[in-house]
Protein backbone atom coordinates (compact mmCIF):
# COMPACT_ATOMS: atom_id res chain seq x y z
CA UNK A 1 0.00 0.00 0.00
CA UNK A 2 1.13 3.55 -0.75
CA UNK A 3 -0.98 5.21 1.94
CA UNK A 4 1.02 7.97 3.65
CA UNK A 5 1.46 8.05 7.41
CA UNK A 6 2.24 11.73 8.04
CA UNK A 7 -0.21 14.59 7.58
CA UNK A 8 1.01 17.01 4.91
CA UNK A 9 1.94 20.36 6.52
CA UNK A 10 -0.07 23.35 5.34
CA UNK A 11 1.19 25.38 2.39
CA UNK A 12 0.07 28.95 3.09
CA UNK A 13 2.62 31.70 3.79
CA UNK A 14 2.43 35.41 4.58
CA UNK A 15 4.01 36.16 1.18
CA UNK A 16 0.98 35.06 -0.78
CA UNK A 17 0.05 33.20 -3.94
CA UNK A 18 0.66 33.79 -7.63
CA UNK A 19 -0.95 32.51 -10.82
CA UNK A 20 -4.26 32.16 -9.01
CA UNK A 21 -6.96 34.46 -7.63
CA UNK A 22 -7.04 32.94 -4.15
CA UNK A 23 -4.98 31.11 -1.54
CA UNK A 24 -5.14 27.34 -1.17
CA UNK A 25 -4.69 24.78 1.59
CA UNK A 26 -4.01 21.05 1.60
CA UNK A 27 -7.60 20.54 2.80
CA UNK A 28 -8.88 22.25 -0.37
CA UNK A 29 -7.41 19.36 -2.36
CA UNK A 30 -9.02 16.52 -0.44
CA UNK A 31 -9.80 13.75 -2.89
CA UNK A 32 -6.97 14.81 -5.21
CA UNK A 33 -3.41 13.55 -5.64
CA UNK A 34 -1.17 16.56 -4.93
CA UNK A 35 2.35 17.15 -6.21
CA UNK A 36 4.33 19.98 -4.59
CA UNK A 37 7.22 21.33 -6.68
CA UNK A 38 9.87 23.09 -4.58
CA UNK A 39 11.81 25.34 -6.95
CA UNK A 40 13.71 28.60 -7.39
CA UNK A 41 13.43 30.26 -10.76
CA UNK A 42 17.11 30.82 -11.59
CA UNK A 43 17.95 27.13 -11.13
CA UNK A 44 18.41 25.38 -14.46
CA UNK A 45 17.53 21.98 -12.96
CA UNK A 46 14.21 23.44 -11.78
CA UNK A 47 13.57 24.64 -15.32
CA UNK A 48 14.41 21.20 -16.70
CA UNK A 49 11.50 19.54 -14.89
CA UNK A 50 8.83 21.97 -16.14
CA UNK A 51 8.05 19.75 -19.19
CA UNK A 52 7.76 16.72 -16.87
CA UNK A 53 5.28 18.56 -14.67
CA UNK A 54 3.24 19.64 -17.69
CA UNK A 55 3.19 16.09 -18.98
CA UNK A 56 1.89 14.79 -15.63
CA UNK A 57 -0.70 17.58 -15.44
CA UNK A 58 -2.02 16.66 -18.88
CA UNK A 59 -1.98 12.91 -18.32
CA UNK A 60 -3.77 13.09 -14.96
CA UNK A 61 -5.75 16.30 -15.46
CA UNK A 62 -8.83 14.99 -13.64
CA UNK A 63 -7.10 13.80 -10.46
CA UNK A 64 -3.69 15.51 -10.04
CA UNK A 65 -3.07 18.98 -8.65
CA UNK A 66 0.41 20.50 -9.01
CA UNK A 67 1.37 23.36 -6.70
CA UNK A 68 4.64 25.25 -7.04
CA UNK A 69 6.40 26.16 -3.80
CA UNK A 70 8.90 28.88 -4.67
CA UNK A 71 11.66 28.75 -2.05
CA UNK A 72 14.11 31.34 -3.37
CA UNK A 73 17.88 31.05 -3.38
CA UNK A 74 18.68 34.66 -4.34
CA UNK A 75 17.26 37.77 -2.69
CA UNK A 76 15.86 38.97 -6.02
CA UNK A 77 13.93 35.70 -6.36
CA UNK A 78 11.91 36.39 -3.21
CA UNK A 79 9.82 39.18 -4.74
CA UNK A 80 6.33 38.36 -5.99
CA UNK A 81 6.85 40.35 -9.19
CA UNK A 82 10.03 38.51 -10.22
CA UNK A 83 8.39 35.16 -9.47
CA UNK A 84 5.38 36.25 -11.55
CA UNK A 85 7.67 37.03 -14.49
CA UNK A 86 9.32 33.61 -14.18
CA UNK A 87 5.91 31.91 -14.16
CA UNK A 88 5.09 33.68 -17.43
CA UNK A 89 8.51 32.99 -18.92
CA UNK A 90 8.28 29.24 -18.29
CA UNK A 91 4.59 28.89 -19.15
CA UNK A 92 3.60 27.52 -15.73
CA UNK A 93 -0.14 26.90 -15.47
CA UNK A 94 -0.54 25.93 -11.82
CA UNK A 95 -0.63 28.07 -8.65
CA UNK A 96 2.61 29.03 -6.93
CA UNK A 97 3.02 30.00 -3.29
CA UNK A 98 5.89 32.31 -2.31
CA UNK A 99 7.89 30.52 0.38
CA UNK A 100 10.38 33.38 0.81
CA UNK A 101 11.26 32.49 4.41
CA UNK A 102 11.60 28.71 3.77
CA UNK A 103 8.78 27.93 6.18
CA UNK A 104 7.17 25.31 3.93
CA UNK A 105 10.60 24.07 2.79
CA UNK A 106 11.58 23.37 6.41
CA UNK A 107 8.26 21.77 7.34
CA UNK A 108 8.63 19.29 4.49
CA UNK A 109 12.32 18.63 5.19
CA UNK A 110 13.42 19.70 1.71
CA UNK A 111 17.17 20.03 1.14
CA UNK A 112 17.71 20.71 -2.58
CA UNK A 113 16.23 22.30 -5.71
CA UNK A 114 14.20 20.91 -7.32
CA UNK A 115 12.37 18.57 -4.96
CA UNK A 116 8.87 17.22 -5.50
CA UNK A 117 6.60 15.88 -2.75
CA UNK A 118 3.68 13.54 -3.47
CA UNK A 119 0.57 13.70 -1.25
CA UNK A 120 -2.28 11.20 -1.32
CA UNK A 121 -6.02 12.09 -1.55
CA UNK A 122 -6.32 11.89 2.25
CA UNK A 123 -3.69 14.61 2.70
CA UNK A 124 -0.89 12.24 3.76
CA UNK A 125 2.70 12.54 2.48
CA UNK A 126 3.76 9.59 0.29
CA UNK A 127 7.38 10.66 -0.22
CA UNK A 128 9.71 13.06 -2.01
CA UNK A 129 12.19 13.04 -4.88
CA UNK A 130 15.07 15.48 -5.40
CA UNK A 131 16.54 16.26 -8.81
CA UNK A 132 15.47 15.73 -12.39
CA UNK A 133 13.80 12.72 -14.02
CA UNK A 134 10.50 13.58 -12.35
CA UNK A 135 8.10 12.04 -14.87
CA UNK A 136 9.65 8.58 -14.92
CA UNK A 137 9.99 8.56 -11.13
CA UNK A 138 6.56 9.85 -10.19
CA UNK A 139 4.21 8.56 -12.89
CA UNK A 140 4.15 4.93 -11.62
CA UNK A 141 3.31 6.13 -8.10
CA UNK A 142 0.44 8.25 -9.38
CA UNK A 143 -0.87 5.19 -11.24
CA UNK A 144 -0.78 3.18 -8.01
CA UNK A 145 -2.53 5.95 -6.08
CA UNK A 146 -5.13 6.15 -8.81
CA UNK A 147 -5.94 2.47 -8.28
CA UNK A 148 -5.77 2.42 -4.47
CA UNK A 149 -7.89 5.55 -4.00
CA UNK A 150 -10.34 5.03 -6.87
CA UNK A 151 -13.29 5.11 -4.45
CA UNK A 152 -12.43 8.52 -2.99
CA UNK A 153 -10.76 10.34 -5.90
CA UNK A 154 -12.49 13.48 -7.13
CA UNK A 155 -12.37 13.67 -10.92
CA UNK A 156 -13.54 17.24 -11.42
CA UNK A 157 -10.51 19.36 -12.51
CA UNK A 158 -9.57 22.31 -10.30
CA UNK A 159 -9.42 25.64 -12.14
CA UNK A 160 -6.86 28.18 -10.96
CA UNK A 161 -7.51 31.37 -12.94
CA UNK A 162 -4.02 31.42 -14.48
CA UNK A 163 -2.68 34.93 -15.20
CA UNK A 164 -2.24 35.88 -18.85
CA UNK A 165 0.69 38.12 -19.88
CA UNK A 166 0.16 41.36 -21.77
CA UNK A 167 1.10 41.32 -25.44
CA UNK A 168 4.35 43.17 -26.24
CA UNK A 169 6.52 43.34 -29.35
CA UNK A 170 9.40 41.72 -27.46
CA UNK A 171 8.75 38.97 -24.94
CA UNK A 172 11.68 38.19 -22.64
CA UNK A 173 14.42 39.27 -25.08
CA UNK A 174 17.78 37.72 -24.23
CA UNK A 175 21.02 37.48 -26.26
CA UNK A 176 22.11 39.71 -29.14
CA UNK A 177 24.92 40.10 -31.68
CA UNK A 178 25.58 42.29 -34.73
CA UNK A 179 26.75 41.61 -38.26
CA UNK A 180 29.38 43.44 -40.33
CA UNK A 181 26.78 45.93 -41.59
CA UNK A 182 25.72 46.87 -38.08
CA UNK A 183 22.42 45.02 -38.15
CA UNK A 184 21.41 43.35 -34.89
CA UNK A 185 20.21 39.81 -34.32
CA UNK A 186 18.15 39.47 -31.15
CA UNK A 187 16.74 36.36 -29.47
CA UNK A 188 13.12 37.16 -28.70
CA UNK A 189 13.10 34.13 -26.44
CA UNK A 190 9.56 34.38 -25.08
CA UNK A 191 8.24 34.48 -28.63
CA UNK A 192 10.52 31.58 -29.70
CA UNK A 193 12.01 33.52 -32.57
CA UNK A 194 15.03 35.54 -33.70
CA UNK A 195 14.65 39.11 -34.94
CA UNK A 196 16.98 40.94 -37.31
CA UNK A 197 16.85 44.68 -36.58
CA UNK A 198 18.43 47.86 -37.82
CA UNK A 199 19.90 50.25 -35.27
CA UNK A 200 16.67 52.25 -35.16
CA UNK A 201 14.77 49.18 -33.95
CA UNK A 202 12.99 48.37 -37.20
CA UNK A 203 12.54 44.63 -37.67
CA UNK A 204 14.04 43.57 -41.00
CA UNK A 205 13.47 39.82 -40.76
CA UNK A 206 11.83 37.31 -38.44
CA UNK A 207 13.36 33.85 -38.06
CA UNK A 208 10.87 31.35 -36.68
CA UNK A 209 7.10 31.01 -36.70
CA UNK A 210 6.81 31.99 -33.04
CA UNK A 211 5.36 28.62 -32.08
CA UNK A 212 7.16 26.53 -29.47
CA UNK A 213 8.69 23.48 -31.13
CA UNK A 214 11.73 21.81 -32.67
CA UNK A 215 11.06 22.03 -36.37
CA UNK A 216 13.40 22.86 -39.25
CA UNK A 217 12.55 24.53 -42.55
CA UNK A 218 11.90 28.03 -43.81
CA UNK A 219 11.90 31.11 -41.60
CA UNK A 220 8.11 30.99 -41.34
CA UNK A 221 7.96 27.24 -40.68
CA UNK A 222 10.88 26.71 -38.28
CA UNK A 223 10.20 26.50 -34.55
CA UNK A 224 12.35 27.05 -31.46
CA UNK A 225 11.96 26.62 -27.70
CA UNK A 226 13.40 29.56 -25.77
CA UNK A 227 16.38 30.48 -27.99
CA UNK A 228 19.23 32.44 -26.39
CA UNK A 229 22.86 32.69 -27.53
CA UNK A 230 23.77 33.69 -31.09
CA UNK A 231 26.96 33.51 -33.19
CA UNK A 232 27.68 34.50 -36.79
CA UNK A 233 30.04 32.52 -39.01
CA UNK A 234 29.98 33.90 -42.54
CA UNK A 235 26.45 33.46 -43.85
CA UNK A 236 25.55 31.05 -41.05
CA UNK A 237 23.82 32.14 -37.85
CA UNK A 238 24.12 29.64 -35.00
CA UNK A 239 21.48 29.68 -32.26
CA UNK A 240 21.62 28.19 -28.78
CA UNK A 241 18.11 26.73 -28.74
CA UNK A 242 18.21 26.33 -24.98
CA UNK A 243 15.11 24.35 -24.06
CA UNK A 244 15.51 22.11 -27.12
CA UNK A 245 19.05 21.30 -25.94
CA UNK A 246 20.27 21.99 -29.45
CA UNK A 247 22.41 24.23 -31.62
CA UNK A 248 20.37 25.41 -34.58
CA UNK A 249 21.88 26.61 -37.84
CA UNK A 250 20.37 29.37 -39.99
CA UNK A 251 21.48 29.77 -43.60
CA UNK A 252 21.03 33.52 -44.04
CA UNK A 253 21.30 33.29 -47.84
CA UNK A 254 18.77 30.50 -48.35
CA UNK A 255 16.65 31.58 -45.37
CA UNK A 256 16.41 28.10 -43.91
CA UNK A 257 16.85 26.60 -40.44
CA UNK A 258 18.53 23.28 -39.67
CA UNK A 259 19.77 21.51 -36.55
CA UNK A 260 23.55 21.42 -36.22
CA UNK A 261 23.78 19.53 -32.91
CA UNK A 262 21.45 18.03 -30.34
CA UNK A 263 18.46 15.70 -30.42
CA UNK A 264 16.18 17.48 -27.97
CA UNK A 265 17.27 15.22 -25.11
CA UNK A 266 19.29 16.45 -22.13
CA UNK A 267 22.93 15.32 -22.43
CA UNK A 268 24.76 14.46 -19.20
CA UNK A 269 28.48 13.73 -18.78
CA UNK A 270 30.63 14.11 -15.70
CA UNK A 271 34.28 13.76 -14.72
CA UNK A 272 35.80 11.33 -17.27
CA UNK A 273 32.62 10.61 -19.24
CA UNK A 274 32.74 11.19 -23.01
CA UNK A 275 35.89 13.29 -22.88
CA UNK A 276 36.91 12.92 -26.52
CA UNK A 277 33.69 11.96 -28.22
CA UNK A 278 30.76 14.04 -29.49
CA UNK A 279 28.16 15.06 -26.91
CA UNK A 280 24.72 16.66 -26.99
CA UNK A 281 24.26 20.16 -25.51
CA UNK A 282 22.33 20.58 -22.26
CA UNK A 283 20.45 23.89 -22.05
CA UNK A 284 23.03 25.81 -24.14
CA UNK A 285 22.77 29.47 -23.12
CA UNK A 286 25.38 31.43 -25.06
CA UNK A 287 27.73 31.03 -28.03
CA UNK A 288 31.07 32.55 -29.02
CA UNK A 289 33.23 31.90 -32.08
CA UNK A 290 37.02 32.08 -31.82
CA UNK A 291 39.17 30.66 -34.57
CA UNK A 292 37.74 27.42 -35.94
CA UNK A 293 35.78 26.69 -32.79
CA UNK A 294 32.48 27.80 -31.38
CA UNK A 295 32.34 27.75 -27.59
CA UNK A 296 29.05 26.95 -25.88
CA UNK A 297 28.01 27.99 -22.38
CA UNK A 298 26.41 24.67 -21.47
CA UNK A 299 24.33 25.90 -18.53
CA UNK A 300 22.48 22.65 -17.87
CA UNK A 301 25.59 20.58 -17.26
CA UNK A 302 27.83 23.33 -15.81
CA UNK A 303 30.43 23.16 -18.57
CA UNK A 304 31.90 24.93 -21.58
CA UNK A 305 31.59 22.90 -24.77
CA UNK A 306 33.41 23.37 -28.08
CA UNK A 307 31.94 22.88 -31.55
CA UNK A 308 34.36 22.15 -34.39
CA UNK A 309 33.02 24.49 -37.06
CA UNK A 310 34.23 22.22 -39.88
CA UNK A 311 32.50 19.05 -38.67
CA UNK A 312 29.88 20.67 -36.37
CA UNK A 313 30.63 18.00 -33.79
CA UNK A 314 30.38 19.17 -30.18
CA UNK A 315 32.90 18.13 -27.54
CA UNK A 316 33.51 18.77 -23.87
CA UNK A 317 36.04 21.56 -23.34
CA UNK A 318 36.08 22.88 -19.77
CA UNK A 319 34.39 21.79 -16.58
CA UNK A 320 34.00 18.51 -14.73
CA UNK A 321 30.21 18.70 -14.65
CA UNK A 322 30.14 19.29 -10.91
CA UNK A 323 28.42 22.51 -9.82
CA UNK A 324 31.17 24.32 -7.91
CA UNK A 325 33.52 27.28 -8.08
CA UNK A 326 36.77 25.42 -8.76
CA UNK A 327 39.74 26.83 -10.68
CA UNK A 328 42.47 24.84 -12.39
CA UNK A 329 43.08 22.88 -15.61
CA UNK A 330 40.18 22.66 -18.06
CA UNK A 331 38.96 19.21 -17.08
CA UNK A 332 39.37 19.71 -13.32
CA UNK A 333 37.71 23.13 -13.10
CA UNK A 334 34.03 23.43 -12.24
CA UNK A 335 31.35 25.97 -13.21
CA UNK A 336 27.93 27.00 -11.93
CA UNK A 337 25.38 27.31 -14.73
CA UNK A 338 27.57 29.30 -17.18
CA UNK A 339 25.24 31.63 -19.09
CA UNK A 340 27.28 34.29 -20.92
CA UNK A 341 30.45 34.40 -23.03
CA UNK A 342 32.84 37.07 -24.32
CA UNK A 343 36.51 37.02 -25.23
CA UNK A 344 39.71 39.00 -25.55
CA UNK A 345 41.74 36.89 -27.97
CA UNK A 346 42.32 33.43 -26.50
CA UNK A 347 40.83 34.35 -23.11
CA UNK A 348 37.13 33.60 -22.69
CA UNK A 349 35.10 35.49 -20.09
CA UNK A 350 32.26 33.48 -18.59
CA UNK A 351 29.26 34.79 -16.66
CA UNK A 352 28.97 31.96 -14.14
CA UNK A 353 25.42 32.70 -13.04
CA UNK A 354 24.72 30.54 -9.99
CA UNK A 355 28.03 31.52 -8.36
CA UNK A 356 27.50 35.20 -9.27
CA UNK A 357 31.04 35.05 -10.66
CA UNK A 358 33.13 36.04 -13.67
CA UNK A 359 35.46 33.27 -14.78
CA UNK A 360 38.25 33.23 -17.35
CA UNK A 361 39.14 30.29 -19.59
CA UNK A 362 42.49 30.58 -21.35
CA UNK A 363 42.17 28.48 -24.50
CA UNK A 364 45.96 28.46 -24.95
CA UNK A 365 47.19 27.61 -21.44
CA UNK A 366 44.15 25.50 -20.56
CA UNK A 367 43.57 27.18 -17.21
CA UNK A 368 40.35 28.41 -15.58
CA UNK A 369 40.52 31.29 -13.07
CA UNK A 370 38.06 33.47 -11.13
CA UNK A 371 38.79 37.21 -11.19
CA UNK A 372 35.46 37.96 -9.47
CA UNK A 373 33.27 35.74 -7.29
CA UNK A 374 33.49 33.50 -4.23
CA UNK A 375 31.00 30.65 -4.33
CA UNK A 376 27.52 29.29 -4.89
CA UNK A 377 25.95 31.15 -1.96
CA UNK A 378 28.06 34.32 -2.00
CA UNK A 379 26.08 37.06 -3.70
CA UNK A 380 25.00 40.64 -3.17
CA UNK A 381 25.30 44.12 -4.63
CA UNK A 382 28.69 45.55 -3.63
CA UNK A 383 31.13 47.58 -5.74
CA UNK A 384 34.82 48.16 -5.00
CA UNK A 385 37.86 45.92 -4.83
CA UNK A 386 37.33 42.48 -6.37
CA UNK A 387 38.01 40.86 -2.98
CA UNK A 388 34.94 42.65 -1.61
CA UNK A 389 32.67 43.12 -4.63
CA UNK A 390 29.55 40.98 -5.08
CA UNK A 391 27.19 40.32 -7.99
CA UNK A 392 23.81 38.56 -8.03
CA UNK A 393 23.21 35.92 -10.71
CA UNK A 394 25.03 37.55 -13.65
CA UNK A 395 24.20 36.07 -17.07
CA UNK A 396 25.84 38.37 -19.65
CA UNK A 397 29.36 39.70 -20.37
CA UNK A 398 31.12 41.89 -22.92
CA UNK A 399 34.79 42.79 -23.19
CA UNK A 400 36.12 46.24 -24.14
CA UNK A 401 39.91 46.62 -23.79
CA UNK A 402 40.78 45.70 -20.18
CA UNK A 403 37.22 46.12 -18.92
CA UNK A 404 34.60 43.40 -18.62
CA UNK A 405 31.03 44.74 -18.77
CA UNK A 406 28.61 42.59 -16.80
CA UNK A 407 24.86 42.13 -16.97
CA UNK A 408 24.39 41.87 -13.19
CA UNK A 409 21.02 40.34 -13.83
CA UNK A 410 19.30 40.02 -10.46
CA UNK A 411 20.62 43.41 -9.31
CA UNK A 412 19.16 45.05 -12.42
CA UNK A 413 22.48 46.74 -13.20
CA UNK A 414 25.33 46.92 -15.66
CA UNK A 415 28.65 46.71 -13.82
CA UNK A 416 32.21 47.12 -15.02
CA UNK A 417 35.10 44.93 -13.89
CA UNK A 418 38.40 46.80 -14.39
CA UNK A 419 40.86 43.93 -14.71
CA UNK A 420 43.94 46.14 -14.37
CA UNK A 421 42.83 47.91 -11.19
CA UNK A 422 40.89 44.88 -9.91
CA UNK A 423 37.86 46.98 -9.12
CA UNK A 424 34.12 46.82 -9.83
CA UNK A 425 31.80 49.79 -10.40
CA UNK A 426 28.19 50.28 -11.41
CA UNK A 427 27.66 51.88 -14.83
CA UNK A 428 23.85 52.00 -14.82
CA UNK A 429 20.87 50.59 -12.94
CA UNK A 430 17.09 50.49 -13.20
CA UNK A 431 17.02 47.55 -15.61
CA UNK A 432 14.80 44.50 -15.19
CA UNK A 433 16.94 41.38 -15.34
CA UNK A 434 19.42 42.53 -18.01
CA UNK A 435 20.43 39.43 -19.91
CA UNK A 436 23.06 40.46 -22.43
CA UNK A 437 25.18 43.37 -23.61
CA UNK A 438 26.95 44.14 -26.86
CA UNK A 439 29.36 46.93 -27.83
CA UNK A 440 28.36 48.61 -31.10
CA UNK A 441 29.17 52.09 -32.43
CA UNK A 442 30.59 53.30 -29.12
CA UNK A 443 27.55 52.22 -27.08
CA UNK A 444 26.42 49.22 -25.14
CA UNK A 445 23.24 47.56 -26.34
CA UNK A 446 21.45 45.85 -23.46
CA UNK A 447 18.41 43.58 -23.24
CA UNK A 448 16.15 44.27 -20.24
CA UNK A 449 14.48 40.90 -20.24
CA UNK A 450 11.67 41.25 -17.73
CA UNK A 451 10.55 44.66 -19.01
CA UNK A 452 10.64 43.32 -22.60
CA UNK A 453 12.89 46.19 -23.77
CA UNK A 454 16.11 46.94 -25.62
CA UNK A 455 18.35 49.83 -24.50
CA UNK A 456 21.52 51.60 -25.51
CA UNK A 457 23.82 52.70 -22.68
CA UNK A 458 26.49 55.38 -22.86
CA UNK A 459 29.68 53.72 -21.59
CA UNK A 460 30.94 57.01 -20.12
CA UNK A 461 27.86 58.41 -18.40
CA UNK A 462 25.74 55.28 -17.98
CA UNK A 463 22.76 57.11 -19.53
CA UNK A 464 20.36 54.66 -21.11
CA UNK A 465 17.88 55.15 -23.92
CA UNK A 466 15.25 52.73 -25.12
CA UNK A 467 15.38 51.43 -28.69
CA UNK A 468 11.74 50.86 -29.55
CA UNK A 469 11.45 47.67 -31.59
CA UNK A 470 8.92 47.92 -34.43
CA UNK A 471 7.62 45.05 -36.52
Amino acid sequence: MLTGRVNAPEINTEYGWLNTDRSWSIKDFEGKIVLLDFWTFGCINCQHIVPDLKRLEEEFSDMLVVVGVHSAKFDAEKQNETIRQAIRKFGIEHPVVNDADYKIWDQYGVRAWPTIVLIDPNGKVIGQHAGEGVYDTVQPYIRKLQEEFKEVLHHEPVHFHVEQPAQTTLHFPSKLICDAEGNIYLSDSGHNRILKLDQQGQVLEVIGSGEQGFGNGSYTAATFYEPHGLALHGSILYIADAKNNAIRKVNLEHKTVETAAGTGELGYYFLDDKLDEPVNPNSPWDLLIYGNSMFIANAGNHQILRMDLETESVYRFAGSGREALTDGPLREAAFNQPSGLANNGPVLYVADAEASAIRTVNTETGMVLTPLGRGLFDFGDIDGDTDDALLQHCVGVENIDSDVYIADTYNGKIKVLDLQRRRVRTLTDGLHEPNDLMFLNGQLWVTSTNSHQLFTVDITTGEKQEVVVRL
